[in-house]
């Protein structure tokens, strides 16, 4: 594919990113209602009520009290994701077309821009539907997705000859699969986790309220539907119900931690010194360990919203590393 097209995947891939961090920042900063409507804010597209007429008028008109501050984190965000919304359907689109070597990218195409549309629904239902944890990691899982079809898409645009004759263990493709799933799944815990306020149910580490297994509600814990009308902000769950949340979390975090660095290791044993792969292993086993530490800072600090920020954002960069070794080492059995 052209270099242009490389560069407007790239310049989306970004955008993505961005957009992820701003919501990230969003929803940890409480801002998550900071506009009770959608896709406008107190009804306006442009802008937020910020003179004292208009901001009597929006509080009239709403039960949410105008917050500035908030409002505009909640619409910068949407500015950001509209422009990215822009951006993917223009890839869409130039997906349907012929490439330089006469292959249409159809179902891709449409996957993403099918994607697209879920997303915004999610992300306006976030709203409507007052932060329902359902929506909300929803929402979440969606913007990973995106980017890592942004991604893969930009990765075909790559040329990787120097894996043409590395000979890789037959269940390395695998181990890859499951290392992405079993951290998409420890991703949407966490997503879970935050959309029910309980990243701070446990304030200590390694135990949880000085005890190793802490009174939990695990049947209130993990309800999907609770009906609508209901405000999430701030949580609605009783305290045991938090701390089996938590604890899910960090139990999940061990198993996701073993897993991906058994597959890590296993790549960067198979892989010689100088292929793309010892590289993406390498980038895999730092990546890990960075959103490790970040999360035992999560609660030793009591959650400080930058390093909150940057846990959605490492967890973002290392599910890409993953994708992208699981792309080489297709590359390399074809």
């Amino acid at each position: 594919m052209s270099s242009k097209f490389r560069a407007l995947i790239l310049l989306t891939m970004l955008f993505a990113f961005v957009v992820i961090v701003l919501g990230a920042y969003t929803r940890l900063s409480d801002a998550g209602l900071g506009c009770p409507d959608w896709p406008g804010c107190y009804g306006k597209l442009l802008g937020v009520p910020d003179t004292e007429t208009d901001i009597a008028q929006a509080n009239a008109d709403f039960d949410r009290a105008v917050e500035i501050g908030k409002a505009w984190k909640e619409m910068i965000h949407r500015y950001f994701a509209g422009t990215l919304g822009i951006l993917i359907f223009v890839i869409s689109l130039l997906l349907f077309r012929k490439d330089e070597n006469g292959n249409r990218h159809i179902v891709f195409g449409l996957v993403l821009a099918s994607l697209l549309v879920f997303q915004a629904l999610l992300g306006m239902w976030t709203v409507t539907w007052q932060l329902k944890p359902i929506a909300v990691m929803g929402h979440l899982l969606g913007g990973f997705a995106i980017f890592n079809l942004l991604g893969w898409q930009w990765l075909r645009t790559l040329s990787f000859s120097q894996l043409e004759s590395q000979r890789l263990p037959a269940d390395l493709f695998g181990l890859s699969i499951l290392a992405i799933v079993i951290l998409i799944c420890q991703i949407a815990l966490g997503g879970w986790v935050s959309s029910n306020y309980a990243a701070l149910a446990c304030v200590d580490f390694p135990t949880c309220q000085q005890k190793w297994w802490p009174p939990m509600d695990f049947r209130e814990a993990f309800i999907l539907w609770r009906g609508l009308g209901i405000d999430y902000e701030f949580g609605i769950l009783e305290h045991p119900a938090r701390v089996a949340i938590h604890v899910t979390h960090r139990i999940g975090a061990v198993v996701t931690a073993a897993i991906i660095l058994i597959y890590a290791l296993r790549l960067w044993g198979s892989s010689d010194a100088s292929s793309p792969l010892r590289k993406v292993s390498g980038l895999v086993l730092l990546l890990l360990a960075i959103q490790i530490i970040l999360g035992v800072l999560n609660v030793v600090l009591h959650l400080p919203l930058a390093n909150a920020v940057l846990h959605n954002a490492v967890a973002l960069l290392l599910l890409f590393s993953l994708v992208s070794s699981t792309y080489m080492i297709k590359y390399a059995r074809t």
